[in-house]
């Protein structure tokens, strides 16, 4: 493990199909970096969302946050506005906006998600569970949601938005 202001000694190279697998919320993330990885400066998840997957609306307020779409479609929450992303688009997302995503469509989306700074990749390896080769996310259990709430808030996010901010939908300041 690097010292925080320490300059990482070596590469680290991950290669395609490996990382650390989670089923999360019924998607499948798969860590490709993380704080220790990269001195704490960000991390870096690839996300694969099934036809009418995705996070309910959350909020960060640790971390910037970025998508790009390689595979598929997504309906990005932004705010108050949504707006519809495709393969290539790239969305960016500042710390203290309200925003989720979801498949609209009828095949898998595949996104690279990138956190600044590091950190918000423990809440996926907490709150998952190791996904199965080639079997897709089990959808969320209603049960276990009040654990991915809980588990968000140790993590600095909200679900739905701020916990002492404006109303869902609405961006904080």
């Amino acid at each position: 493990m690097t010292a925080i202001n320490e300059v990482p000694t070596r590469a680290h190279h991950v290669r395609s199909g490996e990382g650390r697998s989670l089923w999360v919320v019924g998607d499948t993330y798969t860590i490709k970096a993380t704080g220790d990885s990269t001195n704490g400066a960000f991390a870096l998840i690839e996300a694969w969302v099934p036809p009418g997957g995705g996070p309910p609306p959350h909020v960060h307020g640790r971390e910037d946050e970025a998508f790009y779409l390689l595979d598929g479609e997504l309906e990005v929450l932004t705010g108050q506005s949504t707006t519809a992303a495709r393969a290539g688009d790239f969305v960016y997302l500042p710390r203290g906006i309200v925003h989720g995503f979801t498949n609209p469509g009828v095949t898998p989306a595949r996104m690279l998600i990138l956190t600044a700074p590091a950190g918000f990749e423990r809440f996926f390896a907490e709150a998952g569970v190791p996904a199965r080769p080639g079997e897709q996310a089990p959808p969320l259990d209603p049960a276990d949601f009040a654990r991915v709430a809980e588990l968000s808030r140790a993590y600095g996010a909200h679900i739905g938005g701020p916990a002492d901010g404006p109303p869902s939908g609405q961006e904080a300041t």
